[in-house]
């Protein structure tokens, strides 16, 4: 019985030590994972990277769907953009651009949740400066996956012998 009762101590200072003592993790990443109302979490609609040493989730929110739209046109014209951009130079700004607007969406939203623990934006200079081409060009898969993510939709189907059951249609399916 003491040997488990040490067990069980030493478990729960190691978790004690863990929860006081977030140096020792290196995960810089807002641990905050809070559910939508589609029970989606804030990890389930983002990717990770890696910039200049430090974590960043790119998060497709509402607001960062508005600003591609209004820059590009809409969600359907970005890939065009980035795929036939023939300037080195301006292909390379609007991947900058896109890894700011989506990395700044988890500082933003953190910075919500957090009032007195506000983290400050990154800037597209400072992507300019902690990364390199090659990163960049391995940061649009990530670009990529958090826009997937982000569209995501959960489609829930309703059993049939219920719908027809109660007198109704069954769900998808043609009239007629």
């Amino acid at each position: 019985m003491t040997a488990t009762m040490d067990m069980a101590n030493t478990k729960a200072m190691t978790d004690t030590t863990a929860m006081t003592n977030p140096t020792d993790t290196a995960d810089t990443t807002d641990t905050t994972n809070t559910t939508d109302a589609t029970g989606m979490t804030d990890h389930d609609r983002s990717a990770v990277i890696n910039i200049g040493g430090m974590d960043f989730e790119l998060i497709l929110t509402t607001r960062a769907t508005k600003l591609i739209a209004k820059r590009y046109g809409g969600l359907q014209n970005l890939g065009d953009k980035l795929l036939k951009e023939d300037n080195f130079e301006m292909a390379l700004d609007e991947i900058i651009y896109l890894i700011t607007l989506l990395a700044n969406q988890s500082v933003q939203i953190h910075n919500l949740r957090n009032r007195d623990d506000k983290k400050e934006l990154l800037t597209e200079e400072e992507v300019e400066l902690l990364t390199s081409p090659h990163e960049l060009a391995e940061y649009k898969s990530a670009i990529t996956e958090a826009m997937f993510k982000g569209m995501k939709r959960n489609i829930v189907s309703e059993d049939e012998s219920s719908a027809g059951a109660a007198g109704q249609a069954p769900k998808n399916t043609t009239a007629g």
